[in-house]
């Protein structure tokens, strides 16, 4: 009997909280957000990425889906095999497949 008198009290004492939760004002915390910094370059808007000449970095931020890794990949591409010809010679790259070079085709050249 003790115990089903105390289960009540403890269904009573939870109900109460979770109906106290659910009832309670939601305090939006608003942040100061800072806009994004824009970054000045020199080169103009539009210009085209040269797979000859890029380094990593530039390849990882210029193009679409190249990460650190597919970017340091085209680098030592370039380094063994020697300059790229034509940008579809970049599909001999391990991890660039077709997709990935239509989606950057109009943001690359070669030099």
């Amino acid at each position: 009997m003790r115990t089903g008198y105390f289960y009540s009290l403890l269904f009573a004492l939870l109900t109460s909280a979770s109906i106290a939760v659910i009832a309670a004002p939601t305090v939006k915390i608003e942040t100061a957000v800072a806009p994004p910094a824009t970054e000045v370059s020199a080169k103009p808007q539009g210009a085209k990425v040269d797979l000859n000449g890029a380094d990593a970095a530039t390849l990882q931020r210029e193009l679409a889906g190249i990460g650190e890794a597919k970017a340091k990949a085209i680098v030592a591409y370039r380094e063994s095999n020697g300059a790229f010809s034509s940008v579809e010679e970049l599909l001999e790259v391990k991890g660039i497949g077709k997709a990935l070079l239509d989606r950057n085709r109009d943001k690359l050249e070669v030099n």
